[in-house]
């Protein structure tokens, strides 16, 4: 149950608009369909370990700062938002997986849900940035900053505690507030997508 504005009109049209989300986003889907990514360029990692790091944070202890290269050619720090606005962090374990390549697109589709609740996302792998770029263009963009976690390596993965030995990252979520307190932490089995139902309940906390 997600609580809303009094208004019943708009109570129903963002009901309507989470549920149509929902459903987009968790519907199982046959095979790489789910990734707008064409097939042949994906690379099927298969089932792994669902979790293999060990976290350094907790909910209620202060988000570790970084600066991090983005494939815009900037930098994105956490601190640059600091008392702006709130942060999803969204690790994820490597560009061209078939995951990966549904999960953050399916981030351009809730993008309404994020600015509602005055909150902004840094998508991280431990890739390049070349190898970042070439993904998200197949992808057909993204609304928010991809960073690269890539040198040194994995560092930013690993100040969370979310670097897995082979050297990617998990795939985890963190919810950061404005004062740069962690709020929500999903550390979520690699091998499937986090529910976004959940982490929109957890952003209507953040009010």
């Amino acid at each position: 149950m997600i609580p809303n504005a009094l208004n019943p009109s708009k109570m129903c049209r963002a009901g309507l608009l989470l549920a149509i989300l929902l459903a987009a986003l968790l519907a199982p889907a046959p095979g790489f369909c789910q990734s707008p990514v064409p097939p042949e360029l994906i690379y099927n990692p298969g089932t792994l370990k669902p979790v293999d790091s060990t976290l350094r944070v907790a909910v209620g202890d202060k988000a570790p700062d970084f600066s991090l290269p983005t494939i815009a050619g900037s930098r994105v720090s956490l601190s640059q938002y600091a008392g702006k606005k709130n942060v999803l962090l969204t690790f994820v374990p490597a560009a061209w997986t078939p995951i990966c390549s549904g999960q953050w697109p399916g981030y351009n589709l809730a993008r309404e849900i994020f600015e509602k609740h005055d909150t902004v996302l840094i998508g991280i792998t431990c890739d390049n940035v070349p190898t970042l770029h070439a993904w998200v263009k197949e992808m057909g963009g993204l609304w928010f900053p991809v960073a690269s976690d890539f040198w040194p390596h994995g560092a930013v993965s690993a100040a969370y505690g979310v670097l897995r030995p082979e050297g990617v990252s998990e795939r985890a979520l963190f919810l950061i507030d404005k004062k740069g307190v962690i709020r929500f932490i999903d550390v979520h089995d690699i091998n499937t997508r986090p529910d976004l139902g959940t982490l929109a309940e957890e952003l209507v906390k953040l009010q």
